[in-house]
């Protein structure tokens, strides 16, 4: 085969399989998410469930490092929430701040009007020498010692909640007899980092973590939301809790494994109208968090973790990459008299616009499914190839530890 040919067919077969993998991400999507349970808005309860639920206590934790930009927001709308249940309260734990989160929570929790017992601060303390703790799991451990209610939700510093949110969670947490109720939350994008990349991992992880199958105590699938977990805590003490998973990176998998593996319950929601997640700030944060957690999220396997950022390499930033290379290839050889090349370079073209055509239908499903506008939509190429970077950089951060850091503390 001639090399004009030759790469005529490589163009045609690289448009043909971005636009075939982008119109399975849709149906995947789009099929998974019909049939996915969400988050009652009112869920029923019988009188006597309604007079336990009154009647029961939540603790609501919020573990912080350097939170000094979002406490305020987080608290303000966790306190000034429905009341979910007859005894609540706030314990925000502190893990060693070094910024100003400490004094802004303070005045934050004094402008709700939010006093001891309602709102409490812990001071998590130095974590134990010659023991591995990372991320958030020490300063959680740390307020377990502290909680007795019944049921404890673990929600992060960058989460924002409608004032039903508690409310809402607790009863269908108690309707579902759950052991682990946790939410999707709705994400939120601030920064042209986060409309590049957010997107594109929004629909991976609708994708790759079935809410159907996650539901399902006969399908060893098990995912959960770091931001949102609501345990039963005698189960969340019966599975060893985020001390037994000290080590763990991403921890809110393991917990929600754990609990499915020991036979309780798991439930795992989409809770769009319910709360909102806004996850970085800035592409460095962005950049920090994904090559986190890459790896350890395709279950530490190096060959599916470089595979899927291939995969959305070709998808995402393929059609963008290939619709200039198909045009410019055909206006060449238009003076050949090629005719059968200039057909096959033509076919590459539409199909690699029909690719780029197929990222704003997604976008459009994105914005139904998860309220994110369209905004910088035309940007997915380029979010395509910061993904295709964070995979390989995340197996060799995770394999190395050298730079493998969340927040600036090592991971290693």
């Amino acid at each position: 085969m001639d090399p004009a040919k030759a790469l005529a067919w490589a163009l045609l077969s690289l448009a043909a399989a971005a636009a075939l993998g982008l119109v399975i991400l849709i149906a995947g999507l789009a099929l998974l998410f019909a049939r996915a349970p969400r988050l009652a808005e009112q869920p029923e309860l019988a009188a006597e469930a309604a007079i336990a639920l009154a009647n029961t206590s939540l603790t609501v934790v919020v573990p912080a490092y350097n939170e000094a930009a979002n406490i305020a927001a987080c608290l303000n709308s966790v306190l000034r929430s429905e009341d979910p249940c007859g005894d609540w309260r706030v314990l925000l734990v502190d893990d060693r701040s070094t910024d100003a989160t400490v004094a802004i929570a303070r005045e934050a929790a004094a402008a709700c009007g939010a006093t001891q017992p309602r709102f409490q601060l812990l001071d998590a303390g130095p974590r134990p020498v010659g023991e591995r703790w990372v991320g958030k799991n020490w300063a959680c451990s740390r307020a377990m010692e502290q909680v007795v209610s019944e049921w404890v939700l673990f929600v992060d510093a960058d989460v924002r909640l409608q004032p039903a949110a508690l409310r809402r969670a607790l009863a269908q947490a108690s309707t579902d007899g759950a052991d682990l109720l946790s939410l999707a939350p709705r994400l939120s994008c601030g920064c042209l980092a986060e409309w590049m990349v957010q997107p594109i991992m929004a629909s991976l992880l609708g994708l790759g973590f079935p809410i159907e199958a996650a539901n399902d105590p006969a399908s060893a699938v098990a995912f959960a939301a770091g931001p949102f977990m609501l345990f039963r805590r005698s189960a969340y003490t019966a599975i060893g809790g985020h001390r037994a998973l000290a080590a763990e990176v991403v921890e809110d998998l393991a917990l929600a494994r754990r609990i499915k593996q020991s036979g309780h319950r798991l439930r795992y929601l989409l809770g769009l109208d319910a709360l909102a997640l806004r996850m970085y700030s800035d592409f460095a944060s962005l950049w920090e968090g994904w090559t986190k957690n890459w790896l350890l999220g395709l279950d530490s396997d190096v060959a599916r973790a470089l595979a899927a950022s291939s995969v959305v390499l070709l998808m995402f930033s393929g059609p963008w990459l290939l619709t200039p290379a198909a045009a410019l290839a055909a206006a060449l050889l238009a003076a050949t008299g090629l005719p059968g090349q200039r057909l096959l370079l033509l076919a590459a073209l539409a199909l690699a616009l029909t690719g780029i055509g197929l990222q704003l239908v997604l976008r459009l499903w994105i914005r139904r499914q998860f309220q994110m506008p369209l905004t910088f939509w035309w940007l997915m190429g380029a979010g395509g190839l910061v993904v295709a970077a964070i995979g390989p950089v995340s197996v060799w951060r995770t394999l190395s530890g050298r730079g493998w850091t969340w927040k600036g503390r090592p991971l290693a």
